[in-house]
């Protein structure tokens, strides 16, 4: 039984030796290379990770699942872009939850520190932007500004940011990606532009509800209370209207979803553009003339300016909405008299030889 036993391992040593000296005689090439040990440690060490994440959810899981840069660019097949090197630098080691959570960061520094300019100007009160206020009768004192600053940031700390940190179950299910390769800026741009879109279009109908009787009462008019609107009062608003005027927000993604990167941008310009329409002037060169059907300052500052009463200029973002159903009807009527207006006074200024501006 031994002399068997001998027999058939030697007779598998020789067969085995036989197939080596094939294959090296003709070169022929294995069907598919063998993992090196470091790639068996990194795939063992990710399968560790992923196992305790999966029994521990407290455990985040990596976001890249590559143990070095030259590892990515096999994965994708090519060399990482200087936009994807700085990406995997930065991301590769944090997980989705705390990337999604720079929203949080994102938006503290937006709300704090976008109007500051603004908020400076009207402060010392320059000739050449006390031009371009919309409403010049109306300005708030530094102690006015810096309470409007600190029931916003009051709502950021005991809303805004704890649900930013529950919704994250929100992101993964629609499927915001946060790996490689990054989005191209034609991607970014065309899904910016989708989100913008949606977000107007709900948020105007969400926004004329809310000017019934019982929105209006109940929860619109704390956004109203600031009839001459500035930078820092953007996000001034009820608890509730932050909570619903979430889901215009979130629409977008929802239905075209792209990258985190997309995603922190989206929320950052989405309050970007918010402030601007809240700052209370009205700049002749400001970039945001060139947008087609852009509202603007001067188109919701009307809004403001009529209050309660206002059954015009609703959407958030453009104007396109309110032309449609017809919502911007008193603000045209008021801005066809306003012309006319200046153009006696400059006529008849200019009779009697003089000069006139206006405000």
């Amino acid at each position: 039984m031994h002399f068997e036993n001998s027999r058939k391992y030697l007779w598998q040593q020789t067969s085995i030796q036989r197939s080596i000296h094939h294959v090296r005689k003709n070169h022929t090439p294995l069907p598919c290379p063998l993992p090196s040990l470091t790639s068996i440690s990194h795939h063992s060490t990710l399968t560790e990770k992923q196992s305790s994440a999966a029994a521990n959810p407290r455990v985040p899981v990596t976001m890249l699942p590559y143990g070095s840069i030259p590892e990515a660019a096999a994965a994708l097949g090519r060399n990482l872009t200087s936009a994807e090197t700085l990406w995997f630098n930065y991301s590769a080691s944090k997980s989705d939850y705390f990337l999604y959570c720079h929203n949080i960061l994102f938006l503290f520094l937006v709300f704090s520190l976008v109007p500051l300019p603004l908020v400076f100007l009207e402060l010392k009160r320059f000739s050449f932007v006390a031009s371009h206020k919309i409403q010049p009768k109306v300005r708030l004192s530094l102690a006015e500004t810096f309470k409007c600053y600190k029931d916003v940031m009051r709502m950021f700390f005991l809303v805004v940011g704890p649900l930013q940190l529950i919704s994250y179950p929100s992101i993964q299910m629609i499927g915001i990606r946060t790996g490689l390769q990054l989005p191209s800026w034609r991607e970014i741009l065309s899904q910016l532009l989708v989100y913008f879109l949606v977000e107007d279009y709900t948020n105007y109908w969400i926004h004329r509800f809310l000017h019934n009787d019982w929105g209006y009462e109940k929860i619109h008019r704390v956004h109203h209370e600031y009839h001459a609107p500035i930078g820092f009062a953007a996000p001034y608003a009820h608890w509730a209207e932050i909570l619903i005027l979430g889901i215009p927000s979130f629409l977008g993604p929802a239905m075209v979803p792209g990258h985190i990167i997309t995603f922190w941008l989206w929320i950052a310009l989405r309050q970007i553009e918010a402030i601007d329409t809240h700052s209370g002037y009205d700049f002749p060169r400001s970039i945001t003339k060139y947008i087609p059907f852009y509202g603007g300052a001067e188109y919701h500052d009307y809004h403001h300016y009529v209050g309660r009463q206002s059954q015009s200029n609703f959407a958030s973002v453009f104007t396109y909405c309110d032309y449609i159903y017809g919502t911007d009807k008193g603000y045209r009527y008021q801005k066809k008299i306003l012309q006319k207006l200046k153009e006696e006074l400059a006529n008849g200024v200019e009779q009697n030889g003089g000069s006139y501006k206006t405000d």
